[in-house]
């Protein structure tokens, strides 16, 4: 089904979002199994899949090998302070990084680009490279050069049964190892109501997504391409129910549960 394709459940949604109505608090009941099963904005989403830790552990030695191959930049956040404690190797360095970044374009379907293109944000190929060569097959994760296109797809195919990613929000979650967590690249974000999206309100969003490697206690490590210009990762802290936190780069809207 494609991104433009709008069931009657996204139709109300989508007309709510533009009307901009509001609802008590006592109308929804978040993303919290129902009798029917967790649901997102309304649409019940599809079965889960059969487990498969090992594709899972596959996902984030992928994502750990290529932070090491980018020389292990971190990145932590504390309250609303970031810093960098320690700094990797750059995009832009020389060949070698420039190169792995082409290979990042080329798995999300975009050749002619490499790390030497410091204006063309490389981190939805970097998750797709991930995905994708950890054995991820393409009717369950579509690679795309911008984020907002295969969440778009991810959250409009959410109700089929066995999808490995499905959409949840993010004061109802708790992130985990393997899952994406995402934020808007920039001012603006995309349009939701009560946390849930649309796939039509992520069209032409500018957003970024982490994969989560770690967790502990109330703290959570993902990694990330062209995080300052690296592969970086990020340490950041979870409340006390153990939900991500909002910091002023990373204002968190949206976290995909990585099913498997």
């Amino acid at each position: 089904m494609s991104i433009d394709s709008i069931t009657p459940a996204w139709s109300r949604l989508v007309l709510i979002l533009a009307l901009g109505l509001g609802l008590s608090a006592c109308t929804t009941t978040g993303d919290k199994p129902a009798a029917g099963g967790a649901t997102w904005g309304g649409r019940p989403i599809g079965a889960p899949p059969a487990p498969n830790p090992g594709l899972k552990r596959a996902i984030l030695k992928r994502a750990l090998g290529e932070w090491e191959y980018f020389g292990r930049q971190t990145v932590v956040f504390r309250g609303s302070e970031e810093s960098i404690p320690h700094v990797g190797s750059w995009e832009d360095d020389n060949a070698t990084y420039s190169d792995r970044v082409g290979m990042y374009w080329r798995a999300a379907g975009k050749a002619g680009l490499n790390g030497m293109d410091c204006r063309e944000p490389w981190s939805a190929a970097f998750i797709s490279y991930v995905l994708q060569g950890a054995g991820v097959p393409g009717y369950q994760f579509r690679p795309a050069t911008a984020h907002s296109v295969y969440l778009a797809n991810l959250i409009d195919e959410s109700y089929v049964p066995g999808r490995w990613f499905v959409p949840r929000r993010v004061r109802d979650y708790s992130p985990n190892p393997g899952d994406l967590i995402c934020a808007p690249r920039g001012a603006s974000r995309p349009a939701s109501f009560d946390g849930y999206l649309t796939p039509r309100s992520l069209q032409g969003a500018n957003t970024h997504c982490d994969l989560v490697v770690a967790k502990s206690g109330r703290t959570l490590e993902s990694v990330g391409g062209n995080v300052r210009n690296s592969v970086s990762r990020t340490t950041l802290e979870l409340d006390g129910q153990g939900h991500l936190q909002q910091v002023p780069r990373r204002p968190w809207f949206l976290i995909m549960e990585n099913r498997l």
